[in-house]
């Protein structure tokens, strides 16, 4: 019988095959994709949507707005992904009620909704984060959380960079700068616009909106839940000096 600790070891080195796979004829034609709905939503949508975001980062790495409990003691890692599995399944159900509201609602409110989601999803991450006993209110950790999302809502040419960044973050993180205001979170915020949520767009189109609201909330927090905790199981065991990164 599999230990718990080699069960998910074994699915973590297949989550970090996949994070590392090279952009398949689907992923590169992504962009054409994401370029006619584009087309399809207005400019001031458009901006509408980046200062959703711009103002999301300064919030995440720099404000009060996005906390959650103190982080609790570490226990095994059975235990502690225990109750992450329930606060993503709590999640899950809170963002999919939400997303066939505004869905049902027309355009405006599918536009309003945006924001709203964001602040769902990473609600869910500082959660995350303090469950697994990391310290939300250092802003290297809150910067991981973010690489996180980033992880989560990228082409996968992205997804392989933003990969490379966290690997080892437990080292990584001590070369950071210690003053928030030196990090360069413009850039960030614009590397991470070009992709993200290809699929919350459709909502905003008139005529399909209502349908894709439900379903793809529900399945973009299954999805974000997932890559988080396979994040910080490669850090747990990282830390632990157990883990062979997959690296080719």
């Amino acid at each position: 019988m599999l230990t718990y600790e080699e069960k998910i070891q074994s699915e973590l080195v297949r989550w970090q095959q996949k994070m590392q796979k090279r952009p398949n004829f689907v992923d590169r034609t992504s962009k054409k994709v994401q370029d006619k709905l584009n087309n399809l939503i207005p400019d001031k949508v458009h901006e509408a949507i980046t200062a959703s975001i711009r103002q999301m980062t300064r919030a995440v790495l720099t404000g009060a707005e996005f906390t959650t409990s103190m982080p609790v003691p570490r226990n095994t890692i059975e235990e502690i992904e225990a109750e992450v599995k329930k606060r993503i399944a709590f999640y899950k159900k809170a963002g999919a009620a939400e997303g066939g509201i505004t869905g049902a609602g027309g355009f405006w409110l599918a536009l309003a909704e945006f924001p709203i989601l964001l602040g769902i999803k990473l609600k869910l991450l500082f959660e995350i984060a303090a469950l697994y006993g990391y310290p939300i209110d250092d802003y290297r950790e809150r910067l991981f959380i973010l690489h996180v999302f980033q992880l989560t809502f990228s082409s996968q040419k992205q997804r392989q960079h933003v990969f490379q960044q966290i690997i080892q973050w437990h080292i990584k993180c001590k070369e950071l700068p210690e003053d928030i205001n030196q990090f360069d979170w413009k850039t960030f915020q614009q590397e991470y616009r070009d992709y993200i949520d290809l699929a919350k767009l459709a909502q905003l189109i008139p005529g399909i909106g209502a349908a894709v609201g439900l379903v793809v909330n529900y399945r973009l927090l299954d999805q974000l839940g997932k890559t988080a905790m396979n994040a910080y199981r490669m850090r747990w065991f990282e830390e632990k000096n157990t883990l062979i990164a997959f690296t080719s």
